[in-house]
């Protein structure tokens, strides 16, 4: 087996999208808005390749049911907040263990951010290591 090389695999997963209530202004907290998120896992996940199976890769469906729930649970002041919530989590995820996700990027979106001028998206993207 070749050497040096795990962690370059990536698994991606864009817009999981839910209402949540974060913000710091009371109007954020009480009507609630869309966030965004998109993740970029690396994992070694050469095995799942070779065997088919499911149990050497993560569970996507899994990363977004814990992207969900954090962007639908207890309210946060920032984004920054929200996406190390979900760092957090998925780093926690039993096929993230197992698949040896090194390291996540996490980015969540806020386009209807209390901005005001026009714009398009408001996002903050972290990058963690395991």
């Amino acid at each position: 087996m070749n050497q040096g090389f795990e962690g370059f695999d990536r698994i991606t997963l864009t817009g999981v999208e839910a209402i949540g209530y974060h913000g710091v202004l009371p109007s954020e907290r009480e009507n609630g808005q869309p966030f965004i998120v998109d993740v970029v896992l690396h994992a070694e996940i050469r095995e799942a390749g070779r065997t088919d199976d499911l149990d050497r890769t993560v569970d996507y469906s899994e990363v977004a049911d814990v992207i969900v729930a954090a962007i639908t649970g207890e309210p946060l002041n920032l984004i920054e907040a929200l996406a190390q919530r979900i760092a957090e989590s998925i780093f926690a995820l039993e096929s993230a263990t197992r698949t040896n996700v090194s390291l996540l990027e996490v980015t969540v979106h806020k386009p209807q951010a209390p901005i005001s001028v026009p714009f398009a998206d408001v996002s903050v993207t972290i990058v963690r290591v395991r």
